[in-house]
């Protein structure tokens, strides 16, 4: 079993007087990390937040009955905790009034349990997110020459724990995630009926890797209004399915001001999404493949070690480009991801001219380790 990054520093926050948030996409191992951290403990009480007498009592609780209820508990662990109405008025109750008590609690979206636990919470809990598993674990695990000849077949099914634990079974595992878990928290929260058009908008969006994003050519693509489009993606980015990052300007009249790029949390997933599976080598679309796969990992090391971070891609209105830059206390880093490892690049010299603190890097196959583990910062 991998050992996750994040374990020890869940770990070190318990008996700090804080609730624990634990978010990630579903089936990505949160209640297995938890089990990991609490099964050699005593005093520990799991509940679901799916099942419906859970909701009941956390809907209608208060101090007294949460102390006749968990007064001999010492934590409190509630999975899928998005799905419990006013979850944060609870949480707050238990941590102020039960101190004796620690509080963990999961979500695979973040529509109710970020949003509503959001000022209740203030200043009193640990905010964490699980990724599906990342290029630095696996190295920690079975070092880093075997997960650099693994990389082509991440590229295609990704990194999730089931995916990576069943060899062979890559792509039935994927339809279970795409049919079932994927759209749960979509439909379910989002108050979606039909789950048609989210579809058709993902599909739309793992076409597009890699390049920027109009919303108002994906609605005229799929049959949605441009505000329909944006409330779609905002739900999908809430639920822990893309990510976007916004374009850099600040020097620059050409610089583009408004663009965005979205990217899958998961390269399987987004190939789930189109029905390719096919060998990275044969495929017409594996720069955006391997772009899209630097894009989540690094997204992952940087939370994992705690660095912060402002990130965009550049791009000006005459096509010159950067894959991706990282602000860091006023200095830039630039990379051009390239999966052919005898491909060039170039800063651009109006980049170079109007950021003139800024290091540039070129991330293939043969140096990946240096982008996406912790021998090198951020900056």
């Amino acid at each position: 079993m991998v050992e996750r990054a994040i374990k020890k520093t869940i770990s070190d926050k318990l008996e700090t007087g804080k609730a624990i948030l634990l978010f990630g996409p579903r089936q990505t191992g949160k209640t297995t990390l938890l089990h990991q951290i609490f099964d050699d403990k005593q005093g520990v009480m799991w509940l679901n937040g799916d099942e419906a007498d859970v909701k009941q009592l956390f809907e209608n609780g208060s101090s007294a009955r949460f102390n006749a209820l968990f007064g001999k508990c010492t934590t409190i662990i509630i999975d899928e905790a998005q799905r419990i109405e006013n979850v944060g008025r609870s949480l707050k109750l238990i941590t102020d009034e039960l101190k004796h008590i620690q509080v963990v609690a999961t979500g695979s979206s973040a529509f109710e349990l970020a949003n509503r636990t959001q000022e209740p919470l203030t200043g009193r809990k640990w905010e964490y997110f699980l990724y599906p598993l990342s290029f630095e674990e696996m190295v920690t695990h079975h070092g880093i020459l075997q997960e650099k000849r693994m990389i082509a077949h991440r590229l295609v099914y990704g990194c999730y724990p089931e995916i990576i634990n069943n060899p062979g079974k890559e792509k039935e595992i994927l339809k279970m995630l795409t049919d079932s878990f994927l759209y749960k928290d979509i439909l379910m929260v989002g108050g979606l009926k039909k789950p048609a058009k989210i579809v058709a908008l993902l599909q739309a969006l793992a076409f597009q890797t890699g390049n920027e994003v109009s919303y108002n050519e994906l609605g005229r693509s799929i049959g949605l209004d441009n505000q329909t489009v944006e409330k779609y993606i905002d739900l999908l980015e809430k639920s822990y399915v893309i990510f976007r990052i916004g374009a850099l300007s600040r020097n620059l009249r050409k610089e583009l001001k408004r663009g965005r790029k979205i990217y899958f949390y998961d390269n399987g997933v987004r190939n789930a999404l189109i029905a390719q599976f096919g060998p990275v080598e044969l495929r017409p679309d594996k720069g955006a493949l391997w772009e899209n796969y630097l894009m989540a990992e690094r997204r992952k090391y940087l939370a994992y070690n705690g660095f912060w971070v402002n990130a965009y891609f550049w791009r000006t209105q005459d096509q010159q480009e950067i894959d991706y830059v990282e602000e860091q206390d006023g200095n830039f880093n630039a990379w051009e991801f390239k999966w052919n490892p005898r491909g060039k690049s170039r800063l651009s010299k109006t980049f170079a001219n109007a950021y003139s603190n800024s290091r540039f890097n070129v991330i293939t196959p043969d140096n990946m380790e240096d982008f996406l583990t912790s021998q090198e910062s951020s900056v």
